[in-house]
């Protein structure tokens, strides 16, 4: 038994969901230890998510991509005017 609580969280990644991991749960549960999962990852409710693929795929141009620098360049302006030039309305969101 350890001498104090142990809690460890991990991902839903294969080698944590495969059997042979699944076996020794309650063996490290009898020593102190306790496995939490993270929820599975939901980009959709993520908000810099939604604030990224806003970024790609409708406000910066495709003449960002010339250059490294470039792409820095225009990623920053639009940053800059995010809330004034920029802006997302969560409830137009399509959700399907």
């Amino acid at each position: 038994m350890l001498g104090n609580r142990l809690v460890v969280l991990i991902d839903n990644a294969p080698i944590h969901t495969n059997a042979e991991f699944i076996i020794h749960l309650s063996e490290w549960k009898k020593k102190g230890v306790t496995v939490l999962s993270l929820p599975t990852y939901s980009a959709e409710l993520n908000i810099i998510e939604i604030l990224w693929r806003f970024i790609k795929y409708q406000w910066l141009p495709f003449s960002a991509y010339l250059s490294f620098q470039h792409l820095v360049e225009e990623v920053q302006k639009i940053l800059k005017l995010i809330g004034s030039k920029y802006t997302i309305h969560f409830s137009d969101l399509n959700t399907s």
